[in-house]
């Protein structure tokens, strides 16, 4: 494959670049092409967006070089090797600096490193100070030894994109614990101005819950703790928190499909003499509501399907589902006779 260094990295080669730390294994490698080519020099460069530079090496010092150094750009742009018998003789490097001057090289060739979807991010050469050619069984290795060494820079890719992922994941399972925290501490006040809320005619809770099945129980309990003072309320406030759990639960287990990266909106309102209105709201794709089984039919009571739903209607007065089911409201009707 032909590659032009001229055009923009990828985000995903600088990625490359940015993880491949120096290591034994390049080290290794240039060691192995020298030795299997029979030359005194063999290195590895690496480029990115703004530079490129010699990661291993071997028979030369480690340095520098120009992003416009002419044998690098010219095995970028090489379908297969670049073999330079003498590179006195080619009119594209007789002048080079690195030919009239040292190292003085004659013999020149270079794999240059392409991703699995194409992408060039350096080179493997072999150099020596004599005119020369390689065997077929020495190109053959070159080229192996070059697809070596893109594997060893995607496996460092790889792990630093695990090592970020695991953590992006624990410092989002922190967050999440700080907000079942601070849910549980405002809830704890809640139930600790039960009192005053007698001497209120009104109550609403307005929370965003995260997907943590350990999340349902304390938001339940602590609605039910501060309705209980209401008027109608006591001797209900369990069927409000059932209501209130059974729709909290299939919000997190089907709507946001239990990851806890996700949230559910919950809205609690109170109003005299006695209404009780509640509002669950999870970001899923949805559902039907007549393909949801009757649990009561059938053989349906020995499944699991359909239930939170039934206990709903069976603890609420009304039950509603709007936006494609994404969104239920409740309503306790609380100057009503107790079902």
């Amino acid at each position: 494959m032909i590659c032009d260094e001229t055009a923009p990295l990828a985000r995903h080669q600088q990625a490359l670049i940015r993880d491949a730390e120096p290591a034994q294994a390049f080290d290794d490698l240039t060691v192995l092409a020298a030795q299997i080519c029979g030359t005194p020099i063999a290195l590895i460069t690496l480029v990115d967006e703004n530079r490129h530079w010699i990661e291993a090496c071997v028979g030369i010092d480690a340095t520098t070089a120009s992003r416009d150094n002419a044998f690098r750009a010219h095995t970028f742009r090489q379908d297969g090797l670049l073999v330079v018998a003498d590179a006195r003789q080619d009119d594209r490097f007789r002048e080079h600096p690195l030919v009239v001057g040292e190292p003085r090289i004659r013999f020149y060739a270079g794999s240059s490193l392409v991703t699995h979807d194409g992408h060039a991010v350096g080179t493997l050469c072999v150099i020596d100070r004599v005119p020369r050619m390689l065997t077929p069984e020495q190109q053959a290795a070159l080229d192996a030894l070059g697809r070596q060494a893109v594997a060893q820079l995607e496996l460092r890719r790889n792990l630093g994109e695990l090592a970020r992922a695991l953590r992006e994941r624990g410092l989002r399972e922190a967050a999440q614990r700080r907000l079942v925290r601070e849910l549980q501490g405002e809830l704890a006040s809640a139930r600790q101005l039960g009192a005053l809320l007698r001497f209120s005619s009104a109550c609403e809770f307005d929370m965003v819950i995260p997907a943590d099945p350990a999340a349902i129980r304390t938001v339940t309990e602590g609605v039910a703790e501060a309705l209980r003072s209401k008027v109608g309320v006591f001797g209900r406030e369990f069927e409000i928190e059932l209501a209130l759990q059974e729709a909290l639960a299939n919000a997190v287990r089907h709507g946001c499909e239990g990851d806890p990266r996700k949230f559910v909106h919950c809205t609690v309102t109170y109003r005299e003499p006695g209404d009780v209105r509640i509002v669950v709201r999870d970001p899923g794709r949805g559902f039907d509501l007549k393909d949801v089984p009757n649990p009561l039919e059938g053989n349906n009571p020995l499944k699991a399907s359909g239930r939170g739903i039934f206990l709903m209607n069976q603890l609420m007065d009304e039950v509603r589902f709007v936006d494609g089911g994404r969104e239920v409201r409740m309503r306790k009707a609380l100057g009503s006779p107790a079902r």
